[in-house]
C-alpha cells in the first residue's frame, strides 16, 4: 500500500464536565494528565506522529492556545498551525476552518479529523486503517470511523451498516444510517444484531469534498467560515480567525450539519481499542485495575477495597480508602469527589450545582496557563492572595500595574530582571521584590531555565482584571 501524506486536524474544544474535578473549563480533560501520565491531547498528537502524516493543525479557543503550545513542547513536537476560534461554535465550523486553511496550501489534501480527548490502544492499527481509507476519501467520500462495540453503551451514537459482515472489513463500507444515543435495551439489541458500530467522531475526507459538502447542505456555515479564514491573521504558530465573519456561523456539530444530510458517506470499521475517556468509569477501565479491581493513582492507597478508583493529584496529601466497593474518590488541591462508580455519568450534575452556587471550583482550577508560563493560587483570603509563578525561559510578564493591590515577589529559583517604576535590577534566588500599589512593573526571564517565585498580593480587590498593561514604559510615572 502506497503511503499518502494525511493532514491531521485535532479538535481541542469541550470541557469534559464528567471528569470533574480533574477537568475544568480552564483545564479541559484533553489537557489533564488523565491516563498513563500524559494528556489525551498529547496522545492524539502521538497517534499521527509517523511517516505519512503532516504536522497537525490544531483548532482551539483563545484561552487554550498557549496550553496547546506548551503541551506540544513537552513532547518535542510542533504544530502545522494552531487555529484560534473567536468563540466555540461546535465541530462543523471548526472542521471547515481547518479544511479551508489546509486547502490554501494543498487543494488536493486529505484531512484526518481527530478529537483531542479520545484514546486508541492499537496505534499501528489505527494508522493502517487511516491509510486504507485514503482511496475512498480521494474518490470523494466522507469517511467516518466506526468502532467495534464491546458493551451496550448508551453514551455514544451509533453507525448502522447495510451488511453485518461489513463490521470487520478492512476498507470503508456503505453507511445505512446514523443512530442517536439509545436507551440500554436498544443498545443491547444493536450489539446483538452485529450491524452497528460506535460513532467515534473521527473523519477522513479530502478538502475539496469537505468544501463541496458545506456548499451543498450548509451554505450559511460555508459563507461565514470562509470569510473568517480569509480575514484571518497569522501570529507565529497561531492563526486567528476573523471574528466578525465567524460570529455569523451557527454553532452545530458536523454530524447534524453535514454528515446526516450527505449521500457520499462511508464507514471505516476499526477494532483496535478505543475510548472517549468520557467519565471516571472509563478512566478506571483504561487504567488497568489491579487484581482487586482497584485503580490507584498518585498519593493513594486501598485497604480491603474492591473495584475502586482512588486518585490524588496533590503530591503532599495522602488519600486512603477502607472497605470501599465500586467507589471513585478523586482529590485535587481545591476539590474532592466521592461517588459510586455507577454515578459516573452524573458528575456533570455536580458542576451544574456548583455553578448555581457561584463556586469557582465548578470551572476554574487553581493553575492557569499564560503565554509566559503559569501561575497557581496557593491561598486566597479576604485582603490577600498567595500564588506560585513559573516564568518559562526567555519569557516575560507583561509590563503592567495594579490599581487595588501591592505585590511582594520572592525568587525561589532561576535568575532574571525586574522593572519597578523606572528602576531595573537583576534578581536571583532568595531575593525579595516589593511592588507598591499602582507601580508599573515587569519580570523578565532571559535565561535558559525557568524562574520560580512566590507572589503575595495584598489589597482590597484581587481579581485578575485589575491589570493595566503597557506597550512601553512611560517616560514619567506617577503612582499617586
Amino acid at each position: 500500500m502506497r503511503i499518502v501524506t494525511i493532514h491531521p486536524v485535532i479538535l481541542c474544544g469541550g470541557a469534559g464536565t464528567r471528569l470533574w474535578p480533574a477537568s475544568r473549563r480552564n483545564l479541559p480533560k484533553q489537557f489533564a494528565l488523565i491516563v498513563e501520565g500524559q494528556s489525551l491531547f498529547q496522545h492524539a498528537v502521538r497517534l499521527v506522529d509517523d511517516t505519512g502524516f503532516a504536522a497537525p493543525v490544531v483548532v482551539t479557543g483563545a484561552d487554550q492556545r498557549f496550553r496547546v503550545i506548551e503541551q506540544l513542547a513537552r513532547i518535542e513536537r510542533m504544530p502545522g498551525a494552531v487555529i484560534v476560534e473567536p468563540d466555540a461554535r461546535n465541530t462543523a465550523p471548526a472542521i471547515l476552518s481547518a479544511a479551508l486553511h489546509i486547502a490554501m496550501e494543498d487543494p488536493e489534501a486529505v484531512i484526518l479529523v481527530l478529537p483531542s480527548d479520545h484514546r486508541i490502544a492499537d496505534v499501528a492499527a489505527f494508522r493502517a486503517a487511516a491509510q486504507a481509507a485514503v482511496p475512498a476519501a480521494r474518490a470523494g467520500n466522507l469517511v467516518t470511523f466506526g468502532i467495534e462495540p464491546v458493551r451496550p453503551e448508551t453514551g455514544y451514537g451509533y453507525l448502522e451498516l447495510a451488511d453485518a459482515d461489513a463490521r470487520r472489513a478492512h476498507e470503508p463500507q456503505p453507511l445505512a444510517r446514523f443512530v442517536e444515543k439509545p436507551d440500554r435495551a436498544t443498545a443491547q439489541a444493536m450489539l446483538d444484531g452485529g450491524r452497528h458500530l460506535w460513532n467515534a467522531g473521527m473523519f477522513l475526507m479530502s478538502v475539496s469534498a469537505v468544501a463541496a459538502a458545506y456548499r451543498a447542505v450548509a451554505p450559511d456555515i460555508f459563507a461565514a467560515v470562509s470569510g473568517a479564514v480569509a480575514a484571518s491573521r497569522r501570529d507565529g504558530h497561531f492563526v486567528h480567525l476573523g471574528e466578525a465573519d465567524w460570529q455569523q456561523s451557527p454553532g452545530i456539530s458536523i454530524d447534524f450539519a453535514i454528515m446526516e444530510k450527505s449521500a457520499n458517506l462511508a464507514v471505516m470499521p476499526f477494532a483496535g481499542g478505543w475510548s472517549d475517556v468520557g467519565d471516571w468509569s472509563s478512566v478506571w477501565r483504561e487504567g488497568a485495575p489491579d487484581g482487586d479491581g482497584n485503580l490507584i493513582d498518585g498519593q493513594a492507597d486501598a485497604i480491603d477495597c474492591k473495584d475502586c478508583l482512588l486518585r490524588s493529584e496533590v503530591p503532599d496529601q495522602m488519600v486512603v480508602g477502607l472497605d470501599l466497593d465500586a467507589m471513585m474518590v478523586v482529590v485535587t488541591r481545591d476539590a474532592v469527589l466521592v461517588a459510586p462508580q455507577s454515578s459516573s455519568q452524573r458528575v456533570s450534575e455536580v458542576v451544574k450545582r456548583l455553578r448555581q452556587k457561584d463556586r469557582p471550583e465548578a470551572d476554574e482550577s487553581r493553575r492557569d496557563h499564560r503565554k509566559w508560563g503559569w501561575y497557581e493560587s496557593i491561598a486566597i483570603r479576604k485582603g490577600y492572595q498567595v500564588k506560585q509563578l513559573v516564568v518559562d525561559p526567555h519569557q516575560s510578564l507583561s509590563l503592567q500595574s495594579h490599581a487595588h493591590r501591592a505585590e511582594h515577589w520572592i525568587i525561589l529559583s532561576g535568575r532574571g530582571h525586574v522593572i519597578v517604576q523606572d528602576q531595573t535590577r537583576a534578581v536571583s534566588p532568595g531575593e525579595h521584590v516589593f511592588i507598591p500599589q499602582g507601580a508599573i512593573h515587569q519580570l523578565q526571564n532571559g535565561s535558559d531555565v525557568p524562574m520560580l517565585l512566590v507572589e503575595v498580593q495584598v489589597g482590597d480587590y484581587l481579581g485578575e482584571d485589575d491589570i493595566v498593561r503597557y506597550h512601553a514604559h512611560p517616560a514619567k510615572v506617577s503612582t499617586s
